[in-house]
């Protein structure tokens, strides 16, 4: 999922996960047994089981629908209906802090290469979060100090300034495979956003991702055909996050 001037770069492939949302019981008629009692039985199921396990399959038998639904999120089996493996939330869920942390951190950056680009900042902010695990994932300089490479960035024959050694994913024919690249790196994201931005703008190859205005899936397609990453599910990766941070925004 990296941009080089030369070769092409792909995130670690991402699994599809969908959502489960349980249904909220109901009292019984006539206020015999209520939504508390109900919850409270379901947590006995759900603590008994985690205590005895599950050897012979009598334990999980027993469990409710509700406790056998808890017991799955309690395992992992299951998200619980407010992300998804790739990091975007499921359609009512509300945004994680440190997500929204991050959104405003690079607002006014993100602003003024979507002004140079031609697009909507929301998808700026798309591609630095898809790219950079919502900042949770920077690219790291010797010493362990972050390059600020919020684009995931290469650093090619062309490139001058400092950098920053990595261990990434790329795809080679459907297979991912693992390498160790060399990366740019920036005093500050300021720097970052604008190299983004004359990265886009100065190579031919991203230009069907220029002046897509809020067209989330023409810029995501724009990029992913000028070879911007590796991964086949680039695209639909970058719209999904993007068309996330509009539908927020309107």
């Amino acid at each position: 999922m990296r941009h080089v001037d030369l070769t092409t770069r792909a995130t670690a492939p991402t699994a599809a996960t969908s959502a489960t949302n349980a249904t909220r019981p109901t009292a019984a008629p006539g206020g015999g047994t209520g939504f508390g009692s109900l919850l409270n039985d379901v947590a006995s199921e759900v603590s008994a089981y985690i205590q005895h396990g599950d050897a012979d399959g009598g334990a999980a038998s027993t469990l409710s629908a509700e406790g056998a639904l808890l017991r799955a999120r309690a395992t992992g089996l299951i998200m619980d209906g407010t992300e998804s493996a790739d990091g975007v939330e499921a359609p009512n869920a509300a945004r994680p802090p440190q997500q929204q942390a991050f959104l405003d951190s690079i607002a006014p950056w993100a602003r003024q290469a979507a002004q140079q680009l031609g697009v909507a900042p929301e998808l700026v902010q798309a591609h630095a979060a898809l790219e950079s695990g919502w900042g949770q994932r920077p690219l790291r300089v010797e010493g362990g100090a972050s390059s600020h490479n919020l684009f995931g960035i290469k650093a090619g024959p062309r490139w001058h300034g400092a950098t920053g050694d990595s261990t990434t994913t790329e795809y080679v024919n459907g297979a991912a495979l693992t390498t160790r690249e060399r990366f740019r790196a920036y005093p500050d994201a300021a720097s970052a956003f604008q190299d983004y931005a004359r990265v886009l703008l100065d190579n031919p190859r991203y230009r069907g991702a220029l002046n897509t205005g809020n067209d989330a899936q023409a810029f995501a397609q724009g990029l992913a055909r000028g070879g911007y990453a590796t991964d086949p599910d680039y695209a639909s990766k970058l719209a999904r996050i993007a068309g996330k941070l509009q539908g927020m925004a309107d």
